[in-house]
This record gives C-alpha cells, sequence and structure tokens, in this order.
C-alpha cells in the first residue's frame, strides 16, 4: 500500500451562518490554494442545524420575521467586494425565492404606487468560476415554500424562509469544495479545546470520549448567551421572593413566555428589535389578530389572552421603521468622506483619538452625503442648487461648521430635508407630559410619521444615508483595529453611544410592525412608559416598577419584568463551555482597553486584528492553531451575511481567515498513512451517520427526505455526513 501525506484537519465551532460563510470562502479559494493531492477534512461541530444554527434555525415561530426585506440578504461575495481571494457570485434571498416561483423579486404585489427602477445588475461570474450546483427541492416545510413562491424583493421575510435560504446557501458551499475536501457535522456541544500552541489541538465533544484531533481550530459559534449580572440577578430574586416573573436579557425565540398571565401587567425595558418579537408572541401569538380598516389603518381584535405591556428605554421611543422604497437617483459614490484615505490620515497623526471629537464629524459627513446625494438627484425640485454646486462646497466644508449649516440651510429650503443627528437620537429630550394618556398620543403621531416618512419613496433621501451608514460602519472597524481610540471613547462613544445609535437608525423593524404597535396602543394592550427608563423595586407592594421623567410623578407597577434587549457579551459570564473554561483557564483573554485615565473592560475576546488568532495570555500573543470569529470577538464584527454591494466587511474578513487556513494547512507536514477513502467513515462511526441527502433535509423539516435530493452536488460529494 502506497503511503500519503496524512489528512490535514480543521475543526470548526460552530455551523451556523458565520461557520457557512467561512465554508462558502474555503470552498472559493481551494483551487488556487489547496493542492488536491492531499485530503482536508473539516469538522464542523454545532448540536444546531449547519447553515441556520442556533439563531436561525427552523425551530421558531412562524411570526417571527427578519427585519431585512428579502432582497438586501445575501451570503455571496460581489462586483463590489474588496477581496483577495476570486468573488463567486450567488442569489440573494429574494433571488433564490424567485426560483421557486419563477417571478421577478423585484415587483411586490405588497407595494402598490411604489414604481421601482431595476437594481443594479447582478456581477457576472468569471468564466473560470464553479458552476454551482443550485438545482435542489423546494423547503420540506409547506408554509416556508408558500412563502418563498409569493416572496418579493421588498417583503420582510420571516426567520423560517431565511433559514431555508441558508441551508441551501451551505449545501451549496459543500457542492463547490474539491472532491479532496470532506466534511463532516457532529452534532454536538464542543466543551472544551486542548493542546499545545505548536502542536495537534483536541477539541472535546459532550457526547463522546474521544475528541477530535485538529491542525487548526476555528471558533465560530455566534451570538452567546449570558448569566445574568448582579442587577439581573437581584431582580429574579425579588421576583423568587414575591411570587412575579423575571426574564434577562434573552434571544427572543429562547424566551420561556408562559408563564405571563392574561391581562397581567408587565414592563419592558428596551424598544428594539427583541421587544418587537416579544410583542408578536404575547399577541397574535396568543391567538390576537388584526383587521384593516377603510382608511387603511389597523384594528387588534384580542384574544384575551394577553398581558399588558408597558415599554420604555433610554431613548423611549421605538426603534426607525425600516425603509420599503429603493433609491430613485443613481447610487452615491462611496465612500467619499469617511474610507480608507480617511482613516489612513487619521492614524497618520500620534495622539490618541476620541471618536466623537476626532471621528464622528467625518462620519457624520459622510452619511450626510449620502442623504443630500440622493435628495438632489431624485427630488431637485427641493434643492435650490445645482448637485454639482452643492457638493464643491460640502466637500470642503467640516460637518459641525456654521459654514456647513449655512450651506444646508440654503440648498435644503424645508427642515425635513435635512439631516439633523441630534433631533434623530434623542427625539424626546426636553419634553414632558402632565398625564400618561397625553404621551400615548405624542408617541403615537411620532410613530406614524416615521413609518409615513419611511415607506413613502419622497423621502427616499434616508435611504441614501442608510447607504452611507453602511459603508461607514464597514470601515470603522480598521481604525478600532489600531487600537488608536482612548479607553473611555472605546467605552462611552464605540460601545456606548455608536453601538446603539447605528441600531436605532439601521436595523429598525419594518413599517408593518410599527402599525401593529399603533394598534396595540390604541387597544390599551401597549402603554408607552418613555425615555430614560428606571427600573425599581417595591417591596411593600410587592411590585416592579418602572419612572420615566418623560411622565414624571407617574410610576408605573407591575408583576412581571422583561428586559427585551440580547444579553451583553461577557466571558466571565459566557453560558458556551467551551469559552468559559479557556477564559477560566487563562488560555484567552477579554478585551482590556486601558490608558492613563481610564480602563475599560468590553467582555468580548481578544483576537488579532490582522487574522482573528485568539490571544493567549500564556503565550502573550495569539495563538497560532486557534482563530475566533464574529460576535464574541472585538473584530466587533457580528454580522453574518450582509446587504448585496456593500463591500461588507464579513465578507473581507471570511476571506481573509479562509485564505490563511489553507495557506497555513498546506504548510503543515502531512505524515504518510495508509490512503484512505476521502469519504470513508471512521471505525468509530456510530451507525446514526447519515448521507448528504438526508441531511440536506434534516435542518429543513417536517418531512422526509427526498431519496433523489442530489445535495446540490455530483454524485460522491465528498461530505461524510452526521455523527
Amino acid at each position: 500500500m502506497s503511503g500519503v501525506p496524512a489528512p490535514a484537519v480543521l475543526v470548526v465551532v460552530g455551523a451556523g451562518p458565520r461557520a457557512t460563510g467561512l465554508l462558502e470562502r474555503i470552498a472559493a479559494n481551494a483551487p488556487e490554494l489547496w493542492d488536491g493531492t492531499r485530503a482536508l477534512r473539516i469538522h464542523l461541530v454545532d448540536p444546531h442545524p449547519p447553515g441556520p444554527g442556533r439563531i436561525w434555525r427552523h425551530e421558531q415561530s412562524p411570526l417571527l420575521r427578519m427585519n431585512s426585506m428579502a432582497e438586501d440578504v445575501t451570503m455571496f461575495t460581489d462586483e463590489s467586494s474588496t477581496i483577495e481571494g476570486p468573488v463567486r457570485p450567488g442569489p440573494s434571498l429574494a433571488e433564490w425565492a424567485a426560483r421557486h416561483a419563477g417571478h421577478d423579486p423585484r415587483r411586490s404585489p405588497h407595494s402598490p404606487g411604489l414604481p421601482a427602477p431595476p437594481p443594479a445588475p447582478a456581477a457576472p461570474e468569471p468564466e473560470d468560476a464553479p458552476r454551482a450546483r443550485t438545482a435542489s427541492p423546494p423547503p420540506a416545510d409547506p408554509d416556508v415554500l408558500a412563502e418563498l413562491r409569493t416572496l418579493a424583493g421588498s417583503d420582510f421575510p420571516t426567520r423560517r424562509a431565511q433559514s431555508a435560504y441558508l441551508d441551501w446557501v451551505f449545501r451549496r458551499a459543500l457542492a463547490e469544495l474539491p472532491p479532496s475536501v470532506t466534511v463532516e457535522w457532529h452534532r454536538a456541544t464542543a466543551t472544551a479545546v486542548t493542546g499545545p500552541a505548536d502542536g495537534p489541538q483536541c477539541v472535546h465533544l459532550a457526547d463522546r470520549a474521544t475528541p477530535l484531533t485538529a491542525d487548526l481550530v476555528v471558533l465560530a459559534q455566534g451570538h452567546i448567551s449570558s448569566a445574568p449580572d448582579a442587577r439581573h440577578r437581584a431582580h429574579a430574586e425579588f421576583a423568587r421572593r414575591h411570587g412575579l416573573f423575571h426574564l434577562p436579557p434573552e434571544f427572543s425565540s429562547d424566551a420561556d413566555l408562559s408563564a405571563l398571565r392574561p391581562g397581567e401587567h408587565v414592563i419592558v425595558r428596551g424598544f428594539g428589535l427583541a421587544f418587537i418579537d416579544l410583542m408578536a408572541l404575547l399577541t397574535e401569538g396568543r391567538g390576537g389578530s388584526y383587521r384593516t380598516e377603510a382608511d387603511g389603518t389597523l384594528t387588534y381584535l384580542p384574544s384575551g389572552r394577553e398581558p399588558v405591556l408597558h415599554v420604555g428605554s433610554r431613548r423611549g421611543v421605538p426603534y426607525h421603521s425600516k425603509t420599503r422604497y429603493r433609491l430613485r437617483g443613481p447610487r452615491p459614490p462611496l465612500p467619499r468622506h469617511f474610507g480608507p484615505d480617511a482613516v489612513d490620515a487619521l492614524l497618520a497623526g500620534a495622539r490618541p483619538l476620541d471618536l466623537r471629537h476626532d471621528v464622528w464629524p467625518l462620519m457624520a459627513k459622510e452619511i450626510g452625503y449620502g442623504h443630500y446625494h440622493e435628495l438632489f438627484h431624485a427630488r431637485p425640485g427641493r434643492t435650490t442648487l445645482p448637485w454639482p454646486d452643492f457638493a464643491d462646497s460640502y466637500d470642503r466644508l467640516d460637518w459641525y461648521s456654521d459654514d456647513m449649516a449655512a450651506l444646508v440651510a440654503s440648498a435644503v429650503p424645508d427642515p425635513a430635508d435635512r439631516l439633523d443627528f441630534e433631533a434623530l437620537d434623542h427625539p424626546l429630550d426636553g419634553v414632558s407630559f402632565d398625564t400618561p394618556e397625553a404621551f400615548q398620543e405624542h408617541l403615537r403621531d411620532h410613530i406614524a410619521r416615521d413609518v409615513a416618512r419611511r415607506e413613502n419613496p419622497e423621502f427616499s433621501a434616508d435611504l441614501g444615508a442608510f447607504l452611507a451608514l453602511l459603508s461607514v460602519y464597514g470601515h470603522l472597524p480598521r481604525l478600532v483595529a489600531s487600537g488608536r481610540l482612548t479607553a473611555r471613547s472605546v467605552a462611552d462613544d464605540l460601545d456606548g453611544w455608536w453601538h446603539g445609535f447605528f441600531s436605532f437608525l439601521a436595523s429598525g423593524p419594518p413599517g408593518f410592525r410599527l402599525r401593529q404597535l399603533l394598534a396595540l396602543s390604541r387597544a390599551g394592550v401597549v402603554r408607552f412608559v418613555g425615555a430614560e427608563i428606571r427600573i425599581g423595586t417595591d417591596e411593600a407592594t410587592g411590585t416592579f416598577t418602572a419612572t420615566s421623567p418623560t411622565v414624571p410623578g407617574r410610576p408605573v407597577h407591575a408583576g412581571a419584568l422583561i428586559e427585551a434587549y440580547l444579553p451583553r457579551p461577557s466571558l466571565a459570564r459566557t453560558e458556551d463551555p467551551l469559552l468559559r473554561g479557556l477564559y477560566r483557564d487563562g488560555a484567552l483573554a477579554e478585551e482590556v482597553v486601558a490608558d492613563a485615565t481610564h480602563t475599560h473592560r468590553s467582555g468580548l475576546l481578544a483576537v488579532s486584528p490582522a487574522d482573528g488568532h485568539v490571544v493567549d495570555p500564556s503565550l502573550r500573543g495569539p495563538h497560532p492553531r486557534r482563530i475566533a470569529l464574529g460576535a464574541p470577538t472585538n473584530s466587533r464584527a457580528v454580522a453574518a451575511f450582509a446587504r448585496p454591494r456593500t463591500d461588507a466587511p464579513v465578507f473581507r474578513q471570511n476571506d481573509a481567515v479562509a485564505r490563511a487556513l489553507l495557506r497555513t494547512l498546506s504548510a503543515l507536514p502531512g505524515s504518510p498513512s495508509p490512503s484512505p477513502s476521502p469519504t470513508s467513515p471512521p471505525a468509530t462511526r456510530p451507525a446514526m451517520s447519515q448521507t448528504a441527502s438526508a441531511i440536506a433535509h434534516t435542518p429543513r423539516s417536517p418531512g422526509p427526505p427526498d431519496p433523489a435530493e442530489p445535495a446540490d452536488g455530483p454524485p460522491g460529494r465528498p461530505w461524510a455526513g452526521v455523527r
């Protein structure tokens, strides 16, 4: 028997969208960087289905929806991607859904009166690109299939539809791997990683005694829950003593709300997407429904099983509604004022940087450029200058200068067409009401005006600002990774203000959700508390309390408290056993930003900015065989998919890491061993191993697998199945 090099082995902990994106980039770069004479075995470890993972798994309420339009969701690189590896275009969620119905995803039956110009054409595939084997049966869930068959580009899909898309993307990535690369999914939880820095790593699984041995390990667990902090523990203890309900920060799809009684008063802290999800689950999820009136407004028809939700937050208002229109003018040429050159200029100096003072004015000017570019091109009748004249002056002025304010006031007569970040950020500042009823009316009017604006193409300048906001988001990580921001600025401005402000503007709910919120408010099922909400406890009455300066002197008492926001990352409190163990053993580090005046502990996993290698305190630097990606890390690149044609940071990072992995694995020596079949299971493989076709259906079920399923690949696709 002839000797061949032993297979290289990569273990990826996590099999959700981030791991799927990495696998797609490995497939794209393998023809250039992987010698097919040596086998590469990739093990995916995740108790949840590969592709969707935990957050996007099929097994969640069909009431839960994405906050992005179907045409704005992609897992694929395109002509905008600035990557070293090959661009491999693929369909957006809308384009993929259209394959199940044969309709044009750009035409929406739900958007009358909103004619849309064709979007930019998809980038052509390079001639040498491997042809994706995309023929596949429809999802097994008939409700998901029915949704896909009518899904338009401007619709907001269910999370189950996104789950089906991610499942398909995963199988397409498998199909494009070369024959020398096999993938095996272990439906298990990784509990530990051990091994020397200069040798093989052992990944221990909860359900087996023998660990997986790997040359390299990638941690891609995605969003991870954290145990409650001291404040939440105190509230939980108060609830236990008085027989109340308390829900700490949690993912909505995982929350158990069954203990909330009909008519029970519930204080909800948080007005973002977690609240919107909980609102749907506690109303429609309990049998309520909506009736559309002749004037288009909604009326809520209660089931009688709903609790009463008293909601407030720091701003006191819900996130801004997502836009429902497309650009009417040409796409703004971004970046313009905050891109690589601007970041280079900021880093050229020697002094520490303050985000709000040194960086934000450039970011604001970039967002403003996107806003006014669309306004001047789409609605020139609402401006007093030709665009070239305005742009020439705009480019030369500082965002917060008096001259800039004068230019905008002169060229844009209507204040409603101007971009005012301060008014957007704090809509209730300086506003108070004598009675809760007066505030209910005020906030309903605020929400109604926001929805109307975000669905009216007359205000498409807001979309121009949104695109520029995404561009800013994509160029900020390099500056953050430089370490030049002061510790106080990282704490207060980056992790504090900027994250919340970006989400408030860019990550709001679909307009129909806010119309439902208005109906629930009119029905008395939802009550607005106000801004700067403060949560307390009243031992005398045995209730939680909520107060707000928006309606002073009017506390709310309730028998339940829900913290409606995601848990903050915390290595010290993480519920992931692998990270918890590595942190306890000193094998990974929390990001600590310190200077002469402040120390900030972010709770994030510290990684090398260049390549994502885990910083190991015992090595006083990056661990050469352990890499971490995504939400738990201080790269702060939490998104796993992106809007098309935005040169998304996640695709850049996935490509860079995939190429580094392939280069490193190729350079590692392979000791001769008997030649195995690439698809042969190990001798210890249990009988539950499944074929590729069965696995392709398992995450999407219910329903039996289709034996004719090609798993998007030719017969003999090197997919080792599940263990």
